[in-house]
């Protein structure tokens, strides 16, 4: 697993070509490139085993940001992120809430000038390592559910806040549980109006939609998977000779043809 110092060395690599978020306005640091270009960059980078960048830093909260966080956010945050150095992750699942969103129970209560938030988060990617959290909390007990929710910003240095890693099965954390007690937010963290963060988190989706397809990484993985059949022996024979094997590499190989032209029609769209 990569130290977030190695990670960070990558993203000095990139910037300093012009390559870490050349998706973004050249305004923000980037090259004002389309989904088209951005595609095709992912899909080379995948396929030369280059380090994944942490896409909730650079293709969620970023753009998110361009579009919808006032001036004062927008100067606060950008250039860290855009240098590589500012991480983030997403709070946004909860013990009781992970598929029914809308159900989260972290609580933010206004005191002056600050939120006191109150709750938990779990399954937050690289929490370990961030320096922020973007997080969805619940303004309005009251209103319907999607309807009470805001968009905060957390500096993860608060006081209030414990991170517990998730140890996976092959010994490397990625996933944390992210617990809140009485840390205060400022209201200026808050992105968009009061109880408008579910309109902020359906944004998010365009952002993400394409990243979820992972073409290239699927394509090396399976330019693994046939090398390793042409060149491992089962019972004497080859495994690439295997029908079981043959079988089953067709079935994948066809549903990844039909994954890159389903993101193809995404993409053409986006146009």
């Amino acid at each position: 697993q990569p130290t977030r110092d190695q990670l960070v060395a990558w993203h000095d690599v990139l910037a300093g070509e012009g390559l870490l978020v050349p998706h973004w306005p050249e305004t923000w640091g980037g090259r004002g490139w389309n989904v088209q270009q951005q595609m095709v960059f992912d899909e080379e980078m995948a396929l030369g085993d280059a380090p994944e960048l942490n896409a909730v830093t650079f293709d969620m909260i970023g753009p998110l940001l361009i579009r919808h966080a006032d001036p004062a956010q927008q100067q606060r945050f950008l250039p860290a992120i855009a240098s590589g150095h500012q991480w983030w992750c997403q709070g946004y699942s909860e013990p009781n809430a992970g598929s029914d969103l809308a159900r989260l129970a972290t609580r933010a209560e206004r005191d002056g000038d600050d939120y006191v938030v109150n709750g938990s988060k779990i399954w937050t990617s690289y929490a370990q390592y961030a320096d922020w959290m973007f997080t969805l909390v619940r303004t309005d007990r009251e209103a319907k559910p999607q309807s009470g929710i805001s968009f905060l910003l957390i500096d993860m240095t608060s006081p209030g806040i414990t991170v517990r890693p998730i140890v996976g099965i092959h010994g490397w954390t990625v996933f944390n549980e992210v617990f809140l007690d009485n840390v205060r937010v400022p209201v200026a963290q808050r992105v968009g109006e009061e109880n408008q963060g579910w309109t902020l988190a359906k944004s998010l989706l365009e952002f993400e939609r394409l990243k979820l397809a992972r073409i290239g990484e699927n394509k090396r993985r399976m330019a693994r998977a046939r090398e390793a059949g042409l060149t491992r022996s089962h019972l004497g024979r080859r495994v690439a000779d295997e029908p079981w094997f043959r079988e089953r590499f067709a079935a994948l190989e066809a549903r990844l043809i039909a994954l890159e032209a389903n993101a193809a029609r995404f993409v053409a769209r986006q146009a």
